[in-house]
């Protein structure tokens, strides 16, 4: 398969190549019903070309960068969002939660003060 695949891509390269020098001069370009054809067609025409793509590039460039800030605003007020409804969520669900967080906070004030009394007592030292 690996050496079809090559001779299938060196006799496509030929084809191109053929293309290339036997039918080089046949750009035709109208500029205000005159047509320039032959060399200096095909080099207004490159010309041409370059100079669309480079336009093209630009407006590409510029629709990204406009694009990048717009969802980057979206995506902050999105999370802003998100937030606030976590905070109000957890403020809607604390009342219910009150009696498992006693023994958390109770099991918390117990090893701060564990670690407290720690650190005390190894700078007595």
């Amino acid at each position: 398969m690996k050496k079809t695949a090559y001779f299938v891509i060196a006799f496509l390269f030929a084809l191109l190549l053929w293309n290339v020098f036997a039918f080089g001069g046949d750009s035709v370009v109208s500029i205000d019903g005159d047509e320039f054809d032959g060399p200096l067609g095909a080099l207004i025409a490159m010309l041409f070309a370059g100079g669309g793509t480079l336009i093209a590039m630009l407006v590409l460039l510029v629709v990204g960068v406009v694009l990048a800030v717009v969802f980057a605003g979206v995506g902050i007020i999105l999370i802003g969002g998100l937030g606030i409804g976590a905070v109000v969520l957890a403020l809607a669900i604390s009342p219910l939660l009150l009696p498992l967080l006693l023994p958390l906070a109770l099991i918390w004030y117990m090893v701060g003060r564990s670690r407290k009394n720690r650190i005390i007592r190894q700078q007595a030292v």
